[in-house]
């Protein structure tokens, strides 16, 4: 069973919405759910024709969540919200592309459940392939991970921590594991919680983290050092303190997140042996710091991190 599938890059033109559909009727099949086929092919016809029409290049299609309940997501660098087909003034490439679709309720009835999650780098429109077509009404979409406007509260005891020769290939596959899994548990706790109580747990772990993760850790800091052509790197990351002091947890469940992977029930990698070692000693550097303990640098050498698939 392929866990770690790769993802399908698709063209510009119409033929994508056929590549589409083949790939992910394949994929099925791969998994073991061929049950899944009718609903799969036609539901990706339609987001993949949504995302030619309406977002930006690349394009790619991706089985994530699990056997039980594997979704199809369609990846690409626009931040809008999927719309309906037909909103926009039609080219001719356009008016040929409708005829594979004809608006987001046919996902809404060949879905358990289907939405968009909104990222940094673009987003991610995903549906979970019902057994049967719904013909009379589809479920209602999830729209998520939208920017909040939320503020930082001053008051709040604050920590600074000095996490000292980061190396910067590591990190980096740290950000796309984080953001990964990030996702992953958020859709797996959204659409079937009572199934994956551990999902739930690390969303709302992540829900904490995220922000400061992400507003903590100046982007400039690691730009810099990559244009300088450096390896490694030190960061300052300015965060709560309670945030610091939980960051033990994280870690804990990191590791039985893992479990659940090699349980063959994610259709996603585990973390290999050396990006645990970097992200136990990463995260740990906050929970020691919390502590009152001085920094304690990265001191092992480089090495070549396994790549979680795209």
């Amino acid at each position: 069973m392929p866990l770690n599938r790769p993802a399908l890059t698709l063209g510009s033109g119409p033929s994508g919405v056929h590549e589409a559909r083949l790939w992910v009727m394949d994929t099925c099949v791969d998994i073991g759910r061929p049950d899944l086929i009718e609903c799969a092919e036609m539901a990706v016809s339609e987001v993949v024709t949504n995302a030619l029409l309406h977002g930006e290049s690349p394009i790619r299609v991706r089985v994530r969540g699990t056997l039980e309940h594997p979704r199809v997501e369609v990846t690409d660098a626009s931040h809008e919200p999927p719309v309906l087909p037909g909103s926009e003034p039609l080219t001719d490439d356009d008016d040929f592309l409708l005829t594979f679709g004809r608006g987001l309720d046919i996902v809404a009835r060949c879905s358990s459940a289907w939405g968009a999650e909104i990222e940094d780098d673009g987003k991610v429109d995903w549906f979970v392939p019902a057994l049967d077509a719904n013909e009379e009404a589809g479920v209602e979409g999830l729209i998520t991970g939208l920017p909040s406007d939320e503020e930082p509260d001053p008051a709040i005891e604050r920590v600074t921590i000095d996490i000292r020769g980061v190396p910067l290939r590591s990190f980096l596959d740290f950000q796309v594991h984080y953001r990964e899994l990030r996702r992953e548990v958020r859709l797996l706790a959204l659409t079937h919680e009572t199934d994956y109580p551990l999902a739930k747990t690390l969303s709302d772990l992540f829900g904490s983290l995220d922000r400061v993760l992400r507003e903590g850790i100046r982007p400039d800091q690691v730009e810099a050092a990559l244009r300088s052509g450096h390896t490694n790197t030190d960061l300052i990351v300015d965060m709560p303190l309670t945030t610091a002091s939980s960051i033990g947890r994280f870690l804990e469940l990191l590791d039985l997140a893992d479990a659940f992977c090699r349980e063959e029930r994610l259709l996603s990698l585990a973390r290999s042996p050396e990006q645990r070692e970097f992200q136990r000693w990463f995260l740990g550097e906050f929970v020691r710091q919390q502590r009152g303990e001085q920094p304690a640098p990265w001191t092992v050498a480089p090495f070549q991190g396994a790549k979680f698939a795209s």
